[in-house]
């Protein structure tokens, strides 16, 4: 089990708990204020505790909200990345796939993929892109478009605590 460099979140008030992990998950800060309410244990000063109940909170999360989350994450190398308008967390994932380093013809691909899978899903494509490089990603772009949307869905929930995970780790 792995603490938290800052110190231990059930020292936290509620408003210092929600502002410290408010986008953990995506501009959802619903997910922080969830967990706060159900309560802290001594177990939960650890990354993985910690993680497991926020996840548990998007899993048993009513439709409709999981969707909103989805639909909160900005296109993988999108306009909000050129235009730099991504959230610090975003910025530094997209970069370390190498994201930032797409040549036209790269970035014009993930428009496109962005765009037949936004057409076919209706909401973006999620990957948790730690560790995975470009070309990887329009990969999976490639792979993922077959898929039915209830396994994308689904894909997408998982990747959203995937990246969730991340982000824990890197506080």
């Amino acid at each position: 089990m792995t603490p938290f460099k800052f110190g231990k979140p059930t020292q936290l008030n509620k408003t210092d708990f929600v502002a410290r992990f408010a986008d953990i998950y995506e501009h959802s800060p619903w997910v922080a204020e969830s967990v706060f309410e159900q309560g802290l244990a001594e177990q939960d000063n650890h990354i993985e505790s910690l993680h497991e109940k926020m996840a548990s909170v998007l899993l048993a999360a009513p439709y409709e909200q999981q969707l909103a989350l989805i639909n909160a994450h900005p296109d993988l190398a999108g306009k909000a990345a050129i235009d730099g308008a991504l959230t610090a967390a975003s910025t530094s994932e997209q970069a370390g796939a190498g994201i930032d380093q797409c040549s036209k013809e790269e970035f014009a691909q993930f428009t496109t993929y962005n765009d037949s899978y936004k057409s076919r899903f209706t909401f973006p494509f999620i990957m948790a892109v730690k560790g995975a490089n470009r070309y990887q990603i329009l990969e999976s772009f490639e792979m993922r478009l077959g898929n039915d949307s209830e396994t994308e869905f689904a894909t997408a929930i998982n990747e959203i605590n995937k990246i969730a995970l991340f982000r824990l780790r890197d506080m």
